[in-house]
């Protein structure tokens, strides 16, 4: 294949930083490659024209999108026919299920191949929706190892390409380096804290971290705060929640960086998502939490969306319960600041979640850009022969 058109839609930060790898890997195959879509800074810089930036999609939870609700579909419409009259080969929907989904329906109607990069979480909650994740694109790419399996057993077509981030992060941390480069004291006790992407969940989070960062340093005096912040926006939250918030120590806030400041870092209390694979590839052990918006919550209750042993993404991988979590009401300050002390007290426990962080870690490297471009491609010229039989 010598040429090839792509459309993508990345919604958020991490999506920006897969869509970014899964450029430069097909510009690796195709020379001439032109991507469009909704782009954030990093698949910019690798070449992709911008419809429209990552962070209009930067919104999520069954009540938080309503507000934005006529904005989406506006831009929804807009995307639908800008990429159809591009015409493009394919269209690749990074992670942001929902939006994506509903995407890339009305652009299969168009005749174009769909393909899902991240799986949306259909084996946690939700799993009707399967049928209709099916129906909608041709082909999931699974960063997760469990995942293809659930897809097999409803027909879906996917494939396990590995984690990224298991690729970009080396085996071994080099956390001397890390704390070089952050000007940390190497003979620090360094307590990480990021509450999360989005302006939302760090309105929610923001004030119970910083409180239980304020008792965890009571116990241990001395004890060095860092929180990486992933946009201006939630950094802008999180000094608000600063302010508010009596007696709450400062911790050093750090524009980005979130991979230097949990490598550097002794323990990590971390809002459920992303980061918290990226907790575990660091080598840093985490304590868990999430709150959704009070409505979300009593609506994923009500209607028992979710039914699932655990949330935090590392024990799914793990199969047991590896790091501590905390959701919604039980994100208190006073049990997570002595679950993190036990974790940076325990050496046993340390030793052990370490082994199995790095059994990981060694399970999702799998070159993963590579492989999901390679997919991508195959995909391409499965469809283009079944035209043209």
């Amino acid at each position: 294949m010598s040429r090839l058109r792509v459309a993508m839609v990345a919604g958020e930060s991490s999506g920006d930083a897969l869509g970014a790898a899964l450029i430069e890997a097909l510009r690796t195959r195709v020379p001439e490659l032109e991507v469009i879509g909704v782009a954030g800074a990093k698949m910019r810089a690798a070449g992709c024209e911008a419809i429209a930036d990552a962070h209009e999609l930067a919104v999520m939870g069954l009540t938080e999108v309503l507000p934005h609700l006529p904005r989406l579909l506006r831009l929804r419409a807009r995307l639908v026919r800008e990429i159809t009259a591009r015409a493009p080969d394919v269209f690749v929907g990074i992670d942001y299920q929902q939006f994506n989904l509903s995407l890339a329906r009305r652009l299969k109607r168009h005749g174009l191949t769909t393909v899902q990069y991240v799986s949306p979480q259909v084996w946690a909650w939700r799993r009707g929706r399967v049928r209709t994740i099916g129906r909608a694109f041709d082909l999931v790419l699974c960063l997760l190892p469990f995942e293809p399996a659930f897809y097999r057993e409803n027909a879906v077509a996917a494939q396990f390409v590995g984690h990224p981030l298991a690729d970009q992060i080396p085996m071994q941390p080099d956390r001397a380096a890390a704390r070089a480069a952050l000007g940390i004291d190497a003979a620090a006790t360094v307590l990480a804290l990021l509450p999360g992407s989005r302006v939302g969940e760090v309105e929610r989070l923001a004030p119970a971290f910083l409180r239980t960062a304020a008792l965890l340093a009571a116990r241990h005096p001395g004890l060095a705060l860092i929180a990486p912040m992933a946009t201006p926006a939630a950094r802008q939250a999180f000094e608000r929640a600063l302010a508010s918030t009596p007696q709450a120590p400062a911790p050093r806030l750090l524009d980005g960086q979130a991979r230097s400041a949990l490598m550097a870092a002794d323990v990590a209390l971390v809002a459920s998502g992303t980061a918290t694979l990226e907790a575990l590839l660091c080598r840093c052990p985490m304590v868990v939490a999430y709150r959704f918006a009070t409505v979300t919550a009593m609506l994923v209750r009500a209607l028992r969306l979710v039914r699932v042993p655990y949330f935090a993404l590392p024990n799914w991988l793990a199969g047991e319960k590896l790091v501590p979590e905390f959701l919604q009401e039980d994100v208190l300050p006073e049990p997570m600041a002595e679950t993190l002390a036990e974790l940076l007290e325990d050496s046993a426990r340390r030793e052990y979640l370490l082994k199995r962080f790095e059994a990981i870690h060694a399970s999702l490297r799998q070159q993963g850009a590579a492989l999901a471009a390679e997919a991508v491609i195959q995909c391409v010229r499965q469809k283009a022969e079944g035209r043209g039989r």
